[in-house]
């Protein structure tokens, strides 16, 4: 039928040129693209955009790391166990111990009245993470619970103390490490 249509306006564009003594142009009418390969276009980027987004959702999961305060993981422990954890806490004076043999770092952090056993099996720890007597050292970790409700850690890195006193605003003397400035 579109064919029909098409000679019928060639005709018509070239009659009323022969009719106004005026040289009649005939233009070859050109046919649409086929709509097959505009489908086909439209079907390959919805398939592209929904394989992006399932990588993202799934293959990332085990990548993430969900940051939560110390008394959250306490209360809610079943919700945390296996899941890669980033926790923010305070170190309790006089619980950093250090084993050799083999080599790992034991602590506790806590927040407000809840505390959390932390392992940590590497030898190295950040330099400024010491267990200081009057306290104030905070630490976070990250790592994952076990279902005993220890804290296995696989990265420890600790606050700097700020020397800052917002509230008088001058600088006040840090804690000592290990008996030195």
């Amino acid at each position: 039928m579109s064919k029909k249509l098409d000679d019928e306006l060639a005709e018509a564009i070239l009659n009323k040129g022969a009719e106004t003594d005026a040289p009649a142009v005939a233009r070859p009418i050109r046919a649409a693209p086929p709509r097959t390969r505009s489908v086909g276009l439209l079907v390959t980027l919805v398939a592209m955009v929904a394989a992006v987004i399932v990588l993202f959702f799934v293959g990332l999961k085990d990548a993430a790391v969900y940051a939560t305060p110390v008394d959250k993981l306490a209360h809610d422990q079943a919700a945390f166990v296996g899941r890669n954890v980033r926790v923010e806490g305070e170190l309790v004076p006089g619980t950093l111990v250090k084993r050799d043999s083999p080599c790992e770092y034991r602590f506790t952090v806590h927040k407000d009245k809840d505390q959390l056993p932390v392992r940590y099996a590497r030898c190295v720890i950040p330099d400024t993470f010491r267990d200081v007597p009057q306290g104030g050292v905070t630490v976070t970790i990250e790592g994952a619970l076990s279902a005993n409700g220890d804290f296995e850690a696989t990265q420890v890195m600790a606050k700097c103390a700020s020397k800052y006193d917002p509230k008088t605003h001058e600088m006040k003397e840090a804690p000592a490490l290990n008996g030195t400035r």
